[in-house]
């Protein structure tokens, strides 16, 4: 009697659906083709003092230095876009009713068409949460790239998760991981808060796709994630390494 060999015995899972995982690298590899490889091969951007410098406090100085930093770093010159700041909870007394071109909207920051003019509007709540602030700046200054350059239709039902994908390309991941899912301490004990259009799964496996294009198997900044968003990059990099 032959003896019968299981090939895919043990062969890693993805840690996404296979709808999500086809979106993913076919979006990536959109990006790509968009941009150049030039901006895929970039160093990673990580926290440190290049956006919160000692002393930084979330005042309005500090937003507008981080906001031209990113700005600089995602190919956007900072005279093109207008930054508006409002108050934590003014943003939907200031939108409503605006006659607008275009209009990209989050739940901390927003990104329109105005008389021709970009415009982005930030909560100065984010402000508070330093790596929340850099991801919410990153993905409205990439509906500037992906919507005010017309590389993108902005009706397309995916661009919301196009514009998350489009920091974890331009470098940014880290940041975008890390702020989608958040526990916080109240005086009513402990909550959460989302931010971004993308799970946890998918930003594993679009930051272990991302890194897979770059050739990096085990990426040194992979340390600086939290624990979700690590665990998936490190299983979506098994299922990948193994074909």
């Amino acid at each position: 009697m032959g003896v019968v060999t299981m090939a895919w015995w043990g062969r890693p899972k993805c840690p996404v659906r296979p709808e999500e995982q086809a979106w993913i690298e076919e979006s990536l590899d959109w990006l790509v083709s968009s941009f150049g490889s030039d901006v895929l091969m970039r160093p990673v951007v990580l926290p440190g003092a290049s956006f919160f410098p000692p002393g930084y406090a979330g005042s309005e100085a500090d937003v507008r230095a981080v906001f031209a930093t990113v700005a600089g770093l995602v190919g956007v010159p900072v005279e093109r876009v207008v930054l508006e700041l409002e108050p934590d909870d003014a943003m939907d007394e200031l939108i409503d009713g605006l006659p607008v071109e275009m209009r990209s909207r989050g739940a901390a920051a927003h990104w329109r068409r105005r008389d021709g003019v970009s415009v982005i509007t930030v909560e100065m709540a984010k402000a508070r949460q330093p790596v929340a602030l850099v991801a919410t700046i990153a993905h409205e200054l990439g509906h500037e790239r992906l919507l005010g350059e017309e590389r993108r239709d902005p009706d397309r039902r995916d661009d919301e998760p196009m514009t998350d994908l489009f920091t974890v390309f331009f470098g940014f991941g880290v940041f975008s991981a890390n702020a989608a899912f958040e526990y916080s301490r109240s005086t009513t004990g402990w909550r959460t808060s989302r931010l971004g259009y993308l799970t946890e799964a998918m930003f594993g496996y679009a930051l272990a796709r991302y890194a897979w294009l770059r050739g990096e198997t085990e990426p040194d900044w992979a340390g600086l994630l939290d624990t979700n968003p690590r665990t998936y990059l490190k299983q979506g990099l098994r299922y990948l390494n193994a074909d």
